[in-house]
C-alpha cells in the first residue's frame, strides 16, 4: 500500500507535461525481458513500429539493416509473458509490432530503439503513454503517441506527428510538416514545406528558413502564444488564430505582403507600417500593404494583441 500512496500523486503532473513512460517507475518494472535482433533492409524501404506504454526512438544510420532493441516489462511474470514482439521482415519492409493478450488491460508496456537505412519511408509509428523521438532520417514519417512528446531532429521528407498531453517538437526539418496536439506546445525549425499546427493550450513557435510563396503556413492555437519567424527572400500565405494570447510575426525588413489583422480587447501593432491601431471598442484592425504586396498574411487573436515586426 505504499507504494501506491507514493506513485498516485505523480501520475496527473506526468500526464499534463506529456512525459509518461510505465515503464520507468515503480512496480511496472519488476520484470523486464530485452529484445534484440537485426534485419536486412535496403535504403528507400518501408519501416513501421506500433507499441503501447513506452517509448519509440529511431535514428538512421549507414547500412542496410534494421536493427531493432526493445525491453518489454510488466509488475508480474504472468502479465510479462503475455506481451509478445513481433517483426515481419521482408525485402522491401519491416514491421515491429508489441502485442497483448486480450485479456492483459494494464501493467506493462514495452519501448523500442530502432536503428533504420538513413533513407526510410516510417509508414507508421505509433505508441501511447510514450515518447517518440527520430533523428537523421531521408523519408516521410507518421508519427502518433499519446501523454508523451514527439522530437524530431533532421528528418528530409513530409511529416505528419500528433499527441496527446505532450509537446511536438522539430528541428532541421525538411519537409512539409502537420502538427497536432492538445495540452502541449509545438516548436519548429523548418527548412522548406508547408507547415499545418495546431494545438489546445499550448504556444506555437515556428521559424521557416528558406520559405517558398507556394507553401502555405496555418497555425492555430487556443490559449497559447504563437510566433512565427519568416527567413528568406520569398513570404508564404499566412494564416495565424488564437484566442485568449497574442501573435507576433517576424519577417526580413524587405520583405512584401498583406497584411490582414484583427483581434479584440488589445492592439495590433506593424512595424512596417508604424501604426498602432485599437479602437474606442478596445478592438484593434488592421489592412496594410508591406513592400509592394503579395501573399496574404492573415492574424486573428481574442485577448490578445498582434504584431508584425522587422527582422
Amino acid at each position: 500500500m505504499r507504494t501506491y500512496a507514493r506513485l498516485l500523486p505523480l501520475i496527473p503532473i506526468l500526464l499534463l507535461t506529456g512525459c509518461v513512460d510505465f515503464g520507468d517507475f515503480g512496480d511496472y518494472d519488476a520484470y523486464k525481458e530485452d529484445f534484440h535482433h537485426s534485419y536486412p533492409l535496403k535504403a528507400g524501404s518501408t519501416v513501421s513500429v506500433e507499441t503501447f506504454n513506452g517509448s519509440i526512438e529511431i535514428e538512421g544510420w549507414e547500412q542496410d539493416s534494421v536493427e531493432v532493441s526493445a525491453t518489454k516489462y510488466s509488475h508480474t511474470k504472468w502479465a510479462l509473458d503475455s506481451i509478445h514482439i513481433d517483426v515481419s521482415s521482408m525485402p522491401t519492409m519491416v514491421r515491429v509490432r508489441a502485442t497483448r493478450s486480450p485479456d492483459m488491460h494494464r501493467g506493462g508496456g514495452a519501448r523500442f530503439t530502432i536503428r533504420v537505412p538513413r533513407q526510410t519511408t516510417l509508414d507508421f509509428v505509433n505508441t501511447s503513454n510514450g515518447h517518440v523521438r527520430i533523428e537523421d532520417v531521408e523519408g516521410n514519417a507518421q508519427v502518433k503517441t499519446s501523454n508523451g512528446a514527439v522530437r524530431i531532429s533532421r528528418v528530409k521528407g513530409a511529416l505528419e506527428a500528433r499527441t496527446s498531453n505532450g509537446a511536438i517538437e522539430a528541428d532541421y526539418l525538411d519537409g512539409n510538416a502537420k502538427f497536432h496536439t492538445s495540452n502541449g506546445a509545438i516548436r519548429a525549425e523548418i527548412i522548406h514545406g508547408l507547415v499545418d499546427a495546431s494545438t489546445s493550450n499550448g504556444s506555437i513557435n515556428v521559424r521557416l528558413t528558406d520559405p517558398s510563396a507556394g507553401w502555405p503556413v496555418h497555425l492555430e492555437s487556443s490559449n497559447g502564444h504563437i510566433d512565427l519567424r519568416i527567413e528568406g527572400k520569398q513570404i508564404p500565405e499566412v494564416r495565424a488564430t488564437t484566442s485568449n494570447s497574442s501573435i507576433v510575426v517576424h519577417l526580413p525588413g524587405d520583405a512584401n505582403a498583406d497584411v490582414h489583422a484583427r483581434t479584440t480587447h488589445s492592439s495590433v501593432y506593424s512595424e512596417f507600417l508604424g501604426v498602432r491601431t485599437e479602437n474606442q471598442h478596445g478592438r484593434g484592425e488592421m489592412d496594410g500593404r508591406i513592400g509592394s504586396g503579395g501573399r496574404l498574411i492573415e492574424l486573428s487573436s481574442s485577448n490578445g494583441s498582434i504584431k508584425v515586426e522587422k527582422i
